[in-house]
């Protein structure tokens, strides 16, 4: 079974690639895949950091417009009093989401609490934080837990009095609740996205793979199809090449015909082999046809004088532009079929880029119904793959061949191919 059977018969519709290529396949999709996830991992974590950092300033920047906007806003009376009207009207500073307290330093040194907004956003004891901010006598940022126990930020900023000193101080502190839920929720996002980008790349990955290790197998595939077509065609040579030696054994006065015939059968295993080569390079991408401009007729010429048996040669000069040693094997095997499996007389008329085999056989054999599919095999135990290189051969010259049933009894095959521009005008034989 050839591996494109293998392949076909494994999954139905695309190639199930053997042994060591699927392993390198599921090895390369397994690359491909970590590469994207650290990727996508590294992306995600870097996003996640800015956002968090992003939130984090927004907070702070939020809460320092509010602490420092209500500190502007509180004044000194004359008598020395705290003068808060003007921050209860400001709606925008302390009614808004923060929370908000003023503490007044009182004559003993404490701190009373005047004003306050939200006062569950804030910790129990604001008055540690009125004395720091009061010493240090700048804002002071913290990070605490309100009356709830939740987490909290907290900016404490002082407010000078007439005196031109600490006064007051206020606080507000900012939820880091909202933008922490919307964090989680970019997080989670990022790495179900992250996932999801992951599943697909290592699908795209498994794709890839496989179309990239498709010329791989199709080598393997025509490396195993030269090997079949090579065992069926060095078959019969060879076990002609073992007659013609054990013939030698047995008269040794036979010896020089013997190795003679021999001679001449190795070199055209040698062509066999060379145009089964070429077939295999050009197929695989590996090699160009040779072609040139030759004449069909002497070429023919020289494919029926190697068969040495007696065949009709009619021919009339034609040029085609082709690859000799593969055109060669055409018209070699199209001989060798008729010879094979017809019977004589056997005819060969050359004219207008077209050879045509006749034999006076049986005729086509019924059970094949289609003698140039490779492998195709007939009743009798013959096969096509001699037949699907001519096929093969007559194609890649833009060229056709057919087998048909000749008046008579008989067949006929008909190798055509476009005829060099100063012989297109001749016409084609026929066979009668």
């Amino acid at each position: 079974m050839s591996i494109r059977q293998r392949w076909a018969r494994g999954s139905g519709a695309q190639p199930a690639t053997p042994g060591r290529l699927r392993r390198t396949r599921w090895l390369l999709t397994g690359l491909f895949t970590a590469l994207t996830a650290i990727c996508l991992i590294v992306l995600a974590s870097i996003a996640a950091s800015i956002d968090a950092h992003s939130r984090e300033k927004a907070l702070d920047a939020g809460v320092d417009r509010v602490v420092t906007g209500v500190a502007r806003e509180v004044y000194w009376n004359e008598d020395g009093g705290v003068d808060l009207e003007t921050v209860r009207g400001d709606e925008d500073l302390v009614g808004g989401v923060n929370a908000v307290s003023i503490l007044v330093r009182q004559p003993d040194g404490g701190w009373r609490e005047l004003f306050v907004h939200k006062r569950s956003g804030l910790p129990a004891d604001l008055n540690g934080l009125a004395r720091r901010a009061a010493e240090a006598e700048e804002t002071q940022w913290y990070t605490a837990t309100d009356r709830d126990g939740d987490p909290v930020r907290l900016a404490a900023a002082p407010a000078w009095d007439n005196d031109s000193t600490v006064g007051a101080i206020v606080i507000a502190g900012g939820d880091p609740a909202p933008g922490a839920r919307d964090h989680r929720s970019l997080v989670v996002a990022l790495w179900s996205g992250g996932l999801a980008l992951v599943a697909l790349a290592a699908l795209a990955g498994h794709l890839l793979s496989g179309v990239s290790m498709r010329p791989a197998v199709r080598m393997l595939d025509e490396q195993e199809r030269f090997l079949s077509e090579a065992s069926h065609e060095l078959r019969t040579p060879l076990a002609t090449l073992r007659l013609y030696l054990d013939a030698a054994l047995r008269d040794p006065a036979d010896a020089r015909r013997a190795v003679t015939d021999a001679r001449s059968l190795t070199d055209r295993m040698g062509r066999m082999v060379a145009g089964l080569l070429a077939r295999t390079r050009a197929e695989s991408g590996a090699g160009e046809l040779d072609r040139q401009r030759l004449y069909l007729d002497q070429l023919v010429e020289g494919v029926v004088a190697e068969a040495g048996r007696e065949i009709a040669l009619h021919t009339e000069p034609t040029a085609v532009r082709a690859d000799p040693e593969l055109l060669a094997l055409a018209v070699r095997n199209l001989v060798d079929n008729a010879l094979v499996h017809g019977s004589p007389p056997v005819e060969v008329r050359v004219a207008a880029g077209q050879v045509l085999v006749r034999d006076h056989g049986a005729g086509l054999d019924p059970a094949l119904t289609d003698p140039f599919r490779r492998g195709a095999m007939g009743a009798g135990g013959r096969h096509g793959i001699g037949l699907s290189l001519v096929q093969w051969v007559a194609t890649v010259h833009s060229g056709s061949v057919t087998l048909a049933a000749a008046p008579g009894g008989g067949t006929l095959a008909t190798l055509s191919l476009p005829v060099a521009p100063d012989d297109a005008g001749a016409d084609a034989p026929e066979l009668r």
